[in-house]
């Protein structure tokens, strides 16, 4: 991007490359289970190594809050690190110190090396000055390839850029890059989907995207507060009623913005929130008192896919019902498929992000057909919401 500093600008042969990278991987029975963080870096160390960088990866995994612990221990992803890179990577069992230096020092041009999990000191989250100099005894630059990361100021995503000279990596540049496009920068119309559980978690991110979209989405159990500060009745459904001010509140103002909030029309109903529980659409004033909201209706339905044919950018984040449960995945997915056609057509640019958003995406085999999907989740929702993130403020010119 032109206003980070990217690898672009770098000779890196001959140098120690301190790389961030994110490999908190989900793992099952000691393998991991999903590796697309690590191919999402794979750009990023492969071209270090082939320019003839000596790449040192630091990293985390879990939470263990400053101490040792073994199930913590970044050894256990070294196997499918060395399958996707073919080519085996040394380990040190700490990020700093004499094992760390011990096995940096004895790495030739283009090899590469994992240091332990960084938060096995509490420095690390307190992005100690100290700890982040130690750190930085190790390399001669620093590049910052973990946008997921990046809404954290740690020692190894933001204190290390202020002691060394500092790149984006090519993921942290792509990533940023996309979402530039979808909302610094976009082709318009705009409209944004924002899903999810709770208004409350989301009120920044809405405030945010009303002044920025022509078309604002609100779904999920999210919508079922709206609905009901508009006087609907929702049955047992989530609900914040607590929240029925902020939610006027928050349409009053996508009013003046010009700013098209769009909610369910119908929706489908069930007395159980469990798979293949008995269920039937219904119009909003049908709403029974045992009813829960789970899904969105064929009439909404229809109605976002017309909004979506007519815009050129689309951002998502959160699934339109309890798309875990079928039959209540059929919004998000359809939704997805929709979106995903438009954007092999060349006539959206679909931009998604969030855990929830990545597998129902996934689930209806959309992931892959859009723009950018992003697997950062606190990371993609701040940027949605405006906020700096330090990791990425730390990179820039």
């Amino acid at each position: 991007m032109a206003y980070l500093h990217t690898l672009d600008e770098v000779d890196v042969k001959g140098k120690r490359v301190l790389l961030r990278v994110d490999l908190n991987l989900p793992m099952e029975n000691g393998r991991v289970s999903d590796a697309t963080r690590i191919e999402r870096a794979l750009p990023t160390i492969t071209e270090l190594s082939k320019k003839g960088g000596i790449v040192i990866l630091l990293a985390h995994f879990g939470r263990p809050k400053g101490s040792r612990v073994e199930a913590d221990s970044l050894r256990q992803v070294l196997p499918a690190l060395e399958h996707y890179l073919k080519q085996p990577v040394a380990f040190a069992d700490d990020c700093v110190g004499r094992s760390a230096s011990q096995i940096i020092d004895a790495l030739k041009d283009g090899q590469i090396a994992l240091l332990e999990n960084t938060r096995f000191h509490k420095e690390e989250e307190q992005n100690d000055a100290s700890f982040a100099a130690e750190l930085a005894k190790n390399g001669d630059i620093f590049v910052n390839d973990a946008f997921s990361a990046a809404h954290r100021a740690h020692a190894s995503t933001e204190g290390l850029a202020h002691i060394l000279p500092a790149y984006a990596g090519r993921s942290m540049q792509t990533e940023l890059e996309a979402l530039d496009q979808a909302l610094l920068n976009p082709q318009r119309p705009l409209i944004a989907i924002v899903g999810g559980a709770k208004v409350s978690t989301k009120l920044d991110l809405l405030g945010n995207l009303v002044s920025k979209t022509q078309y604002l989405v609100i779904a999920g159990g999210m919508a079922n507060t709206f609905l009901a500060a508009q006087g609907f009745n929702v049955g047992k459904s989530l609900c914040e009623y607590e929240l029925a001010p902020t939610a006027r509140d928050v349409l009053a103002k996508a009013k003046t913005a010009h700013c098209q909030i769009i909610l369910p029309i119908d929706v489908v109903v069930a007395k159980k929130f469990e798979a293949h529980a008995p269920s039937s659409v219904c119009s909003l004033d049908k709403i029974g008192a045992d009813d829960m909201v789970l899904d969105i209706g064929p009439k909404s339905i229809a109605q976002v896919d017309a909004i979506l044919r007519n815009c050129k950018t689309l951002v998502w984040n959160g699934p339109f019902g309890a798309f875990e449960l079928p039959p209540f995945d059929q919004g998000t997915k359809r939704i997805a498929q929709s979106a995903a056609q438009l954007t092999i057509e060349g006539k959206i640019r679909s931009i998604a992000g969030g855990g929830d958003t990545v597998a129902a995406l996934s689930q209806a085999g959309a992931a892959e057909k859009f723009s950018y999907v992003s697997t950062a989740g606190g990371a993609f929702l701040e940027w949605l919401e405006g906020r700096t993130l330090p990791g990425v403020a730390a990179l820039e010119k």
